[in-house]
């Protein structure tokens, strides 16, 4: 179609300006990348020596789509409101395109063609293709992911750097955590995540039609991060066994993650636990334009019968006879909130949305879990999609515990509604704190209106063993360090005017974050009187000869006490999750940080365990800084001795940027510590001397 006197040379596409205006600089300034809802320019480059004639008419169509699915012819006018359109202006032979995208376009990589046309609109001649990303746009008032808060946008889209929740609702630990969106191709591997979904594999053109809605994609994301129904991302593992992959406490960030899904052709990603989960998605939706932030529940129901309660079971021994999939109480959970617009719903459930990729059950056939409105949850209302119920449940279920009797009869002893869902939290977007978004998800425990929303959930709201009986039950601890024995004290106090009989048992196990014993540790039996409004103690040691043996990657041990009364049917339950406090590394940067320059970094660590670690391993990485790197110690470590490693790095973006390690061996993982680095570009030196 092109002639000897060709008119079209090529097309500029204006990455720097483009990219700066739409925000997405920071992932690529070689690629266009942009956002929808956003005018952005390109230069139709044309030969100095023939000026386009004005009965000549240009003409743009993009194509979407692995195989052009999605084919669109660009009008020069803005004929139809909501469609693909461009203005161009004529200057020094060269023409100025300016595009004009709907704000509910479909996201993805388009290719673009500029065609000219003669006055009766045959084919003079086309340029090559050039491609280009579309992605959500929060900052667009009509895209429905706009956010309208420039602050919260510096969080939830831009910032790389995060902080997860862990610990328990009364001992709270935090882990940083690198998102990593808007390193090297990133963008390419957070779109080829869509495109292996189970949809997009069936009917891509379907798949694709539907990629202008962030509901749709936040859903797909949810299944594609796990590895359970396709060929997403993460294989989840909680049993200990790691040997054949990466323990999920070892991952700092998202980005070695993807990189190696990615490299493995679409291989599962061995392993990971909801934090891991939500972090990779987190990473993906932030990419694709979609503002998120990370969430952990404290003391987090996981209802399997899906009857909003958390049922424990007991026989006369007051032995656990729960079976098959039994409810839990996990010590947290970590879930994915979305902002968006929900038009699939009735009004007044825009805003913050639950997506847990975490897989717990199916939704649908699938592992997945949301979009969920928060104020859905909070109002009770179990009939909104996606996944209210169990969300509802996560946080607001109540906890029952029954007595089984030799004949099969349940007889419930208690109710209490005050143990679930506790210190909802989120990084603040105000620095690296943390914020409480309990009220978000529901009305104070306890309540009339709590209890009003419990009800219109479907569930009778008892009152047995709501407030304080004749006997109360506390549990304390002394400083529970790891590799130290410490004690733990159980209080009965007695507030009737009668001395009471009674029988307590106290066991210790140590436990993963989401409740799976890994064995028991100590366990107490005693029966005692307690005088009128008078306390009863009874002092349980725990020694690192008992718990180190067995004690999971999360480093927790639960302590349980059942107290029944001789002479009543009501049991009293506490438990409390006890995090062992870990050691800290030091990190020390030696250097100045300049993009392109090696800046050294000294890490440091102590065993506080009293024997000897074998196999010891750091990870490095930081958004800006360095890829995730390996430095393994030789040797074994005793107890009491420091480490100290040393490695270099070039940082590779400006801006204040984090280095993120961890420190796993045989006996002790999950150890972390994190460095500020403020990286200046080489003209920010102050040493330099700037160019004439």
């Amino acid at each position: 179609m092109a002639s000897h006197n060709a008119l079209l040379s090529g097309i500029d596409l204006q990455c720097y300006e483009n990219n700066h205006a739409h925000r997405t600089e920071e992932m690529d300034m070689e690629r266009l990348l942009v956002r929808r809802g956003q005018p952005f320019s390109v230069v139709l480059q044309c030969t100095d020596h023939i000026p386009l004639l004005p009965d000549h008419q240009l003409n743009l169509i993009l194509h979407l789509g692995k195989n052009n699915e999605v084919v669109l012819k660009v009008s020069d006018s803005e004929q139809d409101h909501g469609k693909w359109w461009f203005s161009q202006r004529n200057a020094q032979g060269e023409v100025m395109l300016t595009l004009h995208s709907p704000a509910d376009a479909l996201v993805g990589l388009y290719s673009m063609t500029v065609v000219l046309l003669s006055a009766d609109g045959q084919i003079l001649e086309q340029t090559k293709s050039y491609t280009f990303y579309l992605l959500f746009n929060p900052w667009c008032k009509d895209d429905s992911v706009y956010l309208p808060s420039e602050e919260l946008l510096q969080e939830y889209i831009l910032n790389e750097n995060g902080i997860l929740y862990q610990g328990s609702w009364d001992d709270i630990t935090t882990v940083p955590w690198d998102f990593g969106q808007f390193e090297k191709d990133m963008v390419d591997i957070c779109f080829e995540v869509l495109d292996n979904s189970p949809a997009a594999l069936k009917n891509s053109g379907m798949d694709i039609a539907n990629r202008g809605s962030p509901v749709y994609v936040s859903r797909t994301v949810t299944a594609m991060v796990n590895a359970n129904d396709d060929r997403g991302v993460v294989s989840g593992r909680w049993d200990g066994e790691y040997s054949d992959g990466v323990a999920p406490t070892r991952w700092t960030g998202s980005v070695p993650i993807l990189r190696r899904w990615t490299e493995g052709g679409g291989q599962k990603v061995r392993y990971g636990q909801c934090w891991v989960f939500t972090g990779v998605a987190c990473t993906v939706l932030r990419c694709l334009g979609i503002p998120a932030r990370c969430i952990t529940n404290y003391s987090s129901a996981h209802d399997t019968d899906a009857n909003i309660s958390v049922d424990y079971l007991f026989n006369d021994q007051l032995e656990s006879v729960s079976e098959g999939r039994k409810d839990s109480i996990w010590n947290y959970h970590c879930w994915v909130e979305s902002w968006m617009k929900r038009d699939d719903l009735p009004d007044g459930y825009d805003g913050w949305q639950v997506l847990d990729p975490t897989p717990q059950e199916r939704s649908d056939g699938v592992f997945c879990c949301g979009p969920c409105p928060v104020h859905g949850v909070k109002e009770g209302e179990m009939g909104l999609k996606y996944d209210t119920p169990f969300v509802f449940s996560e946080v607001n279920a109540d906890l029952i515990v029954w007595i089984v009797h030799p004949d099969g009869e349940r007889i419930q002893v208690s109710q209490n509604s005050k143990v679930i869902g506790r210190n909802i939290s989120t990084k603040s977007v105000y620095g690296d704190f943390r914020e409480d978004i309990t009220a978000n998800y529901k009305y104070p425990e306890g309540s009339m209106k709590e209890r009003e929303v419990y009800k219109k959930a479907g569930r009778q709201v008892g009152q047995k063993n709501e407030g304080p009986g004749q006997l109360e039950l506390f549990i304390k601890h002394a400083p529970a360090i790891h590799g130290t024995d410490f004690d733990v004290i159980i209080e009965v106090y007695n507030a009737g005017r009668e001395d009471t009989d009674a029988q307590l048992i106290v066991t210790s196990n140590a436990i993963t974050y989401n409740s799976i014993h890994r064995g028991e540790c100590q366990r107490k039996t005693t029966s005692l009187t307690v005088p009128a409004h008078k306390a009863h103690k009874e002092v349980l040691r725990l020694q690192y000869d008992h718990y180190g043996a067995c004690v999971s990657e999360h480093h927790m041990i639960r302590v349980t006490a059942l107290l029944q009364p001789t002479d009543q049917d009501n049991i009293i339950l506490q438990e409390i999750n006890i995090p062992l406090k870990m050691p800290a590394l030091h990190i020390k940067i030696i250097g100045k940080a300049i993009v392109s320059r090696k800046l050294k970094a000294h890490i440091s660590f102590t065993n506080p365990l009293p024997v000897s670690l074998q196999g010891g391993v750091f990870t490095v990485e930081g958004a800006g800084l360095t890829e995730a790197k390996e430095i393994k110690t030789h040797g074994k470590i005793e107890p009491g001795q420091a480490v100290t490693v040393k490695f270099s790095f070039k940082p590779t973006r400006a801006g204040l940027r984090k280095l993120l390690v961890d420190f796993d061996s045989d006996r002790l993982r999950d150890v972390k510590g994190e460095a500020t680095v403020i990286v200046r570009t080489k003209m920010q030196n102050r040493n330099a001397v700037p160019e004439i």
